[in-house]
């Protein structure tokens, strides 16, 4: 005898009150052009629903999302849930020709995944070509229904997204600069929520403005969508209590500064207590090598209540463009929470333990300039996109599409972080993945080169989030260097910077079926081909298994 519906979900409910609890979202996304003014120039840009930033994606822990993309633009599509983990819903995490085809004009594709086990700050963009400059926005999860934040509860919350802009169309950028060989174009200016504010070329440019109330607490969610800048965040005459980084919590620490990397995000809380007042919000880059880079400064405000219109803004010092100890103290001060209800789950053994250098190269080029093009590469080998998704190549057996060969140790070790430039800048090519069995842990050391220039990058991982256990300058030296590892409470991320010339160590569990993309977050590196993936087989149950691809998946 079937129970009546009302008393079957009483029943459930009370078996599985969290299963209850969470909603189904469901989310629009169409993606148009919109003709847009920045900079007294305007142009067309690729958006969501029209919007610039795109809109916000809300939602609980354990809430599954829906999300129906429909493209009416002239571009390939596809849409990555940067840091969402994807639990066995691989053919929606979004990287084209990773784990899905694009959505082509006039397509569309309904993304379908769950948030487990997740609650903060993520960002969801465009990840194919260089399209993500503004096709990008804000994914906020909220604690389940009735489980506080484990700090103080704030009066109201914000989105701060960072961005990049420039004034000539980013795909002709990019393509020009394939065409060439050369380096592309860096931005015009930097942006707070899409406006760059007030700048030498055009000084009635608008400006991004948070409006607040005395003696009220913010929660801020910072947000860099940049395409290739690792950006400081500053309030003048205001600090930030730092709570949560790349939708993890953390053990609160006071700053004047955030640093945040492409793709990375920082929640921090603001206590408004100046009374009155208007005050510069600036955001600035960091780079500490030869790499050119937009040194413009984008400025917002934030401004109390019932401020007089004229009142002077309170300025702010910017931190130099090279502020490398800045970066290193707000690393080195991230810790994980580590509380009962949260804690941090790091590997204490081994199964992989890799080292990948991250670098530049030049690489011949009969129709470029000088007939040579610029390359990036992990370990000296430069990724080749497929033109087929190696998702589906992995899940049908298709043949010839990738190799499951990708070097876990460079195969010809060298002084990574000598300033002396090698005779032999080429690197070599191909679509190579490295193979994990299901829960087998990682240790993987990635160690920045200097060949031609050393360079900060950030480095994103698909699917899974990982912990950062140790970094530092010059080459990394097991021996030495793993003795120094906080095994304890060290920061989880799913974004990480890589010091310019030194290593970053990170450890991660191998507990999510399918095809995971690694790679640089500066989109320029990530275009140059420093870039590959991680493919983790089956386990032995089907909730260990990567399920059929769904019916609507774009095709090739």
């Amino acid at each position: 005898m079937f129970m009546p519906w009302v008393q079957m979900l009483l029943f459930l409910s009370l078996l599985f009150p969290a299963w209850v609890e969470s909603e189904i979202r469901h989310y629009n996304f169409t993606v148009v052009l919109k003709n847009t003014t920045r900079l007294c120039s305007t142009k067309p840009i690729v958006t969501v629903n029209g919007k610039f930033p795109g809109p916000t994606l809300y939602a609980r822990e354990d809430d599954n999302v829906l999300v129906n993309v429909v493209n009416h633009v002239k571009h390939n599509v596809t849409i990555h849930w940067h840091g969402v983990r994807q639990l066995r819903t691989g053919w929606y995490d979004g990287p084209a020709y990773i784990t899905q085809c694009p959505i082509q004009p006039g397509q569309n594709y309904l993304y379908n995944f769950t948030l487990t086990d997740q609650r903060g700050t993520l960002l969801w963009h465009a990840h194919i070509s260089w399209l993500r400059s503004t096709m990008h926005g804000a994914i906020v999860i909220l604690p389940k229904k009735g489980v506080p934040y484990p700090f103080p509860k704030p009066d109201k919350q914000e989105i701060i997204i960072l961005g990049e802009w420039w004034k000539a169309d980013t795909e002709a950028v990019i393509n020009e600069a394939t065409k060439t060989g050369l380096a592309p174009n860096v931005s015009d200016a930097h942006t707070i929520n899409g406006y760059p504010g007030p700048v030498s070329i055009c000084s009635s440019e608008g400006a991004y403005t948070l409006h607040v109330e005395n003696h009220k607490t913010y929660l801020l969610r910072v947000i860099n969508a940049a395409l290739n800048d690792e950006l400081f965040f500053k309030i003048a005459g205001h600090d930030l209590t730092v709570v949560e980084v790349d939708a993890a919590y953390v053990k609160p620490f006071k700053t004047d500064t955030l640093f945040l990397g492409p793709g990375q995000t920082t929640t921090a809380l603001l206590t408004a207590d100046r009374g009155i007042g208007k005050y510069l919000i600036a955001i600035s880059p960091f780079m500490d090598t030869v790499v050119a880079v937009d040194t413009v400064t984008g400025m917002g405000y934030l401004r109390y209540n019932n401020t007089h219109p004229l009142i002077p803004t309170t300025m702010t010092s910017i931190p130099p463009v090279n502020a490398t100890s800045l970066t290193s103290v707000f690393a080195q001060s991230l810790r994980s929470l580590n509380s009962k209800e949260y804690p941090a789950k790091v590997p204490l053994t081994v199964d992989h333990s890799l080292l990948f250098t991250f670098g530049v190269g030049i690489n011949p080029c009969a129709t470029c300039f000088n007939g040579s093009k610029a390359v990036a590469a992990i370990n000296n080998v430069t990724f080749d996109m497929p033109t087929t998704a190696i998702l589906e190549a992995h899940y049908y057996g298709i043949k010839g599409v990738f190799t499951d060969d990708f070097p876990g140790k460079p195969l010809i070790p060298f002084d990574y972080t000598r300033t002396t430039t090698p005779s032999n800048l080429q690197t070599m090519n191909g679509t190579r993945v490295y193979r994990l069995a299901y829960n087998s842990t990682v240790e993987l050391v990635i160690q920045g080169n200097s060949i031609l220039a050393p360079e900060s990058h950030p480095a994103h991982l698909h699917g899974f989030n990982f912990f950062a256990v140790g970094r530092g300058l010059g080459n990394y030296n097991p021996e030495k260097d793993r003795k120094k590892f906080n095994l304890v409470d060290p920061v989880e991320r799913n974004t990480i910077s890589v010091p310019t010339a030194g290593w970053t160590a990170i450890r991660f569990r191998a507990d999510n079926p399918g095809v995971w993309f690694f790679h640089c977050h500066l989109e320029v590196h990530t275009t140059w081909g420093l870039k590959m993936a991680f493919l983790v087989e089956n386990g032995e149950s089907p909730n260990e298994s990567l399920p059929p691809p769904p019916s609507d998946l774009p095709q090739c």
